[in-house]
């Protein structure tokens, strides 16, 4: 018989399975949109004057970077418990 503690830690580490997957998920998307705005018009223009791509283009792709590494820590944490 599943005891009601035993219950609530199950449905906590699902919780924690979604939620990492939703930052990996999360991370991917911010990774593509940071790629498809470093080869926009507007980065490549920036990309003339200052040698670098847009700020929006960088922010998506660090972000992403952190939700990847997010998910991935919750991921691994709940896998070990």
């Amino acid at each position: 018989m599943i005891t009601h503690a035993r219950l609530s830690a199950r449905i906590e580490m699902q919780t924690q399975r979604v939620l990492a997957i939703a930052l990996v998920v999360a991370g991917v998307g911010l990774i593509i949109m940071g790629s498809r705005a470093a080869n926009s018009f507007n980065s490549q223009i920036s990309r003339l004057f200052t040698g670098s791509a847009t700020d929006r283009a960088i922010w998506l792709t660090i972000c992403g970077v952190i939700a990847i590494f997010a998910g991935a820590s919750v991921a691994y944490r709940t896998s070990r418990d």
